[in-house]
């Protein structure tokens, strides 16, 4: 975004803040501070007033052109709501199909690293379940992947069929290779990887960058625009999906997708904390509930890969970032398939 751009947005959302809190329309711009716009699909901005105000901060989130929303507006409106009736999601001070205005969390964002910290896994998992307790009354009745693969399937064929001529020689050939990501044996893949189990309110994109940690240690829940039904195994797996990431490699595409430095362990530590929260009747019934959840998570860590490699697609032709969608889209479904044949749910 060029400085002329960006002054004019903080213009714009500053007049609008100005217009629901009386204590902001007495101070001008150079009261508050601005943070660049950042985001993956869409931009959110935080603003700081730096004289006594209230509130004191917010978070402004831009909602418009969201092509690749998985719920439909009120539906999004209700669950983002309803989590923070619950104290699961922020408050919300504004809400319509431009931007929504909330709370502003005062801390960091984890990095990959932070999530082999015992207490950060166990602050995690009580909010996850706290989660899964939830069920907004309007939810669809369909599965994610189900309504992530007609939704996101029909802009992947776009981009990789309509839009290729856009990308350099060698990412046209993944293009083509690409094309299977939205076909009918592919979510015929997906649906095979899922286990057994109720469908329940789940997050769906639980990886390092949607979780917080506030200045007074409390871990929070971020990014609630994927939540509907899904196997709640899914928030376990997908909490580890990016720390397989190397970025600022010298070498085009400058990332790839590395081994796991998870296994077992830290799954099954995420899992006993989550079930810490629940009442047994047995030890035996807990370990009961513990293997199943351990090896259903385990199941669906591939996933989140062809979850990724969908969504870079829907962002491929005008990317919020500088990564290079079409090749972090082609590795990641390149491992999805080679995950499938391995676990024999692929030919």
């Amino acid at each position: 975004m060029s400085n002329n751009f960006k002054n004019g947005l903080k213009a714009k959302i500053f007049k609008q803040c100005q217009s629901l809190f009386p204590e902001w329309a007495r101070l001008s711009m150079a009261d508050f501070e601005f943070d660049d716009p950042k985001g993956f699909s869409s931009f959110t901005m935080g603003i700081r007033s730096t004289k006594p105000a209230k509130p004191e901060a917010i978070l402004f989130r831009k909602l418009e052109g969201k092509e690749n929303a998985i719920l439909d507006f009120e539906t999004e409106k209700e669950v983002f709501l309803s989590l923070g009736a619950h104290q699961i999601a922020p408050h919300c001070y504004y809400y319509d199909h431009s931007c929504r205005i909330e709370a502003f969390y005062q801390g960091r964002t984890l990095i990959a690293s932070d999530l082999f910290e015992p207490e950060n896994l166990r602050q995690i998992a009580s909010q996850l379940y706290r989660f899964h307790q939830l069920m907004p009354a309007n939810l669809p009745r369909q599965l994610f992947f189900e309504m992530l693969h007609k939704k996101w399937g029909a802009l992947a064929k776009h981009v990789l069929e309509n839009e290729i001529t856009r990308f350099p020689p060698n990412e046209q050939a993944m293009c083509e290779q690409l094309c299977e990501i939205y076909s009918a044996d592919t979510i015929e893949m997906v649906i095979d990887c899922l286990p057994d189990g109720e469908l329940t309110f789940c997050h769906n994109d639980t990886y390092h960058g949607n979780i917080m940690k506030l200045d007074s240690g409390e871990i929070k829940l971020l990014d609630f625009e994927f939540s509907c039904l899904n196997n709640r195994a899914y928030d376990f797996s997908n909490l580890f999906a990016e720390t397989l990431m190397r970025h600022q490699l010298n070498e085009y595409p400058y990332f790839e997708i590395g081994e796991p430095e998870f296994g077992d362990h830290e799954l099954g530590m995420l899992i006993s904390f989550y079930l810490d929260n629940a009442d047994f009747k047995s030890k035996e019934a807990r370990a009961k509930a513990y293997n199943k959840y351990l090896q259903d998570t385990k199941r669906m860590l591939i996933l989140s890969d062809f979850k990724y490699a969908m969504a870079a697609l829907t962002l491929a032709v005008n990317p919020v970032q500088k990564i290079r969608f079409i090749p972090y889209a082609f590795q990641r479904f390149r491992k999805f398939q080679a995950a499938c044949i391995a676990a024999g749910v692929a030919d």
